[in-house]
């Protein structure tokens, strides 16, 4: 029995050392990480026909990117360097395609303005990306919506301050699902059009786009790093305007079904 007794005791001692081992060599093991104190829901977008979705990392947006957008924004339209600004990832609204979507109208603004544009959504990305090899990084395509409180930005732009509170807020970033370019290839070209109640107000070509969609991710890349799962609002076409609660706005991309939202 004392021999049984004592070789437990070693049998127990040697378990206790093991434990006390591992928990130095591995203390990462032995301590639970940092967990957060609340939840952030991620955000996404469909991808047509597919089960997986395009979780979204930062949202770009270049600003007038058509010649005539831009003489209609008071701006030199002769290829100006490119500047972009950014909304929110949280500020996406997914619209299903064959769905008229209710869009709240936002809070604070009595100018409220329909931009339709090309998105592009990207699988990976880089620094100094060239422009010859940078739709390399595109993933898909969207149709969307760069929704805008005009008096907003315009009121902030005249006293020279950041007009995002125009730009970023909720719902402000409207889009169709992604098209992954396997199925509809590269959009360089293609009629985009938008109308209010059945009424065409924008309607253009993207080959009047200033700088397209390479040159966009290529002038990006010199001042962020892009990485996958950033996507690019490409500029909008002229004839942008003021909507009201009750219209009905259809979206049309050459290549990429409707989208449609209704203002609420």
């Amino acid at each position: 029995m004392a021999d049984t007794s004592r070789r437990n005791l070693l049998v127990a001692g040697s378990a206790a050392a093991a434990a006390a081992i591992m928990t130095e060599t591995h203390p990462a093991a032995a301590q639970a990480g940092p967990k957060p104190i609340f939840a952030v829901p991620a955000t996404t977008i469909p991808i047509a026909g597919e089960q997986g979705v395009f979780p979204v990392r930062r949202i770009y947006c270049i600003g007038r990117n058509y010649a005539a957008h831009a003489i209609e924004r008071g701006s030199d339209p002769n290829r100006e360097p490119p500047f972009f600004f950014q909304k929110p990832t949280d500020a996406i609204q997914n619209v299903a395609i064959g769905e008229v979507a209710d869009h709240p109208y936002p809070s604070l603004t009595k100018n409220y303005h329909h931009e339709v544009e090309l998105v592009a959504a990207l699988k990976s990305g880089g620094t100094n990306i060239p422009a010859e090899s940078a739709l390399d990084h595109v993933y898909g395509y969207a149709l969307g919506l760069d929704m805008t409180r005009r008096d907003l930005q315009n009121g902030m732009a005249a006293e020279k301050k950041p007009w995002e509170i125009g730009k970023s807020f909720d719902h402000a970033a409207v889009l169709g699902p992604i098209h992954p370019v396997s199925k509809v290839g590269h959009f360089t070209k293609g009629a985009i059009s938008l109308a209010v109640n059945g009424t065409v107000r924008q309607n253009s070509d993207l080959t009047k786009m200033i700088w397209n969609v390479a040159e966009q991710i290529a002038k990006l890349s010199e001042a962020f790093e892009l990485k996958a799962g950033d996507i690019i609002y490409s500029g909008t076409p002229e004839n942008v305007g003021p909507v009201v609660k009750g219209d009905v706005l259809l979206c049309k991309l050459e290549g990429l079904p409707d989208m449609s939202i209704k203002i609420v």
